[in-house]
């Protein structure tokens, strides 16, 4: 009985898990949709040379930077002013988000 009850709760924790993370990823591809596309494009490939490709990125850089440029330590006249109307959960979510994404390669650099 005990070996079973180990095993529902491991069970429910995973399906718990993946839920938060899908819910995450969800949130930040809103806010990507709504603050970030423009620039980095929806999947994290921009569109223009002059902005760099963060999809694939690896989230504590992503989160490293945008609170970076929040804070005002990382100076960029446009992201100083987008990331400042970040939350910390939004940056999260964000960068969950374009980490999870398939990267690629800036050709035009």
């Amino acid at each position: 009985m005990k070996k079973f009850m180990i095993a529902a709760l491991s069970g429910t924790a995973l399906i718990l898990s993946g839920q938060v993370a899908a819910a995450d990823i969800e949130a930040g591809k809103n806010k990507a949709a709504e603050v970030c596309a423009s620039c980095h494009g929806i999947d994290g490939n921009s569109p223009a040379p002059n902005f760099p490709h963060i999809g694939g990125q690896h989230r504590t850089y992503l989160e490293k930077v945008l609170k970076d440029y929040k804070s005002g330590s990382r100076t960029d006249p446009v992201m100083n002013g987008m990331a400042a109307a970040l939350s910390n959960e939004d940056i999260e979510n964000l960068a969950f988000y374009y980490s999870s994404l398939p990267g690629k390669l800036n050709s035009n650099r």
